[in-house]
């Protein structure tokens, strides 16, 4: 077993405590959740949709499986493919990555993120389910299937 270990332990949780124990014994799936700076709602456009997908394929350290862009944050799910890259270090590189693509755009990133290990009781299909959900629930789609900024990259197993 590998731990990956915590980079951030504030008192309170004012912010996310991050760490993944990632094993060898069995499959590691993160639930990740990435919001704009101050909530501006900017992400839900297809242009910030392609340009994510691209960097996420060639920043292979860590897989992505579903994704979902609300306009204010993203919801994706991910798995480690190479042990030498942290969640934090591969959450940062895209970050700036797309940063430098879009240096005319006023477009940021909230400096953290929230990350949540799917235990084995979990499922990740029933928790794609309910982030398709997200759009409906706000108003934005009638029906998960309509709301266009959602994919999948890889597939994740479990």
């Amino acid at each position: 077993m590998n731990r990956i270990e915590p980079t951030n332990q504030t008192t309170g949780r004012k912010n996310p405590a991050h760490g993944v124990l990632v094993s060898s014994n069995e499959p590691t799936i993160v639930f990740l959740t990435v919001c704009t700076h101050q909530r501006i709602p900017w992400l839900a456009r297809n242009e910030v949709q392609q340009s994510l997908e691209e960097i996420w394929r060639a920043a292979g350290a860590w897989l992505v499986g579903f994704y979902l862009f609300m306009p204010d944050h993203l919801h994706l799910f991910c798995a480690p493919h190479d042990l030498k890259f942290t969640l934090e270090d591969w959450v940062r590189f895209w970050k700036s990555r797309f940063r430098r693509k879009h240096c005319d755009q006023p477009w940021e990133w909230q400096r953290d993120f929230w990350d949540t290990r799917l235990r084995r009781s979990e499922s990740y299909h029933d928790k794609w389910i309910y982030v398709q959900e997200n759009p409906v629930r706000k108003g934005l789609a009638t029906k998960p299937e309509d709301w266009p900024y959602q994919g999948m990259l890889n597939v994740l197993r479990w």
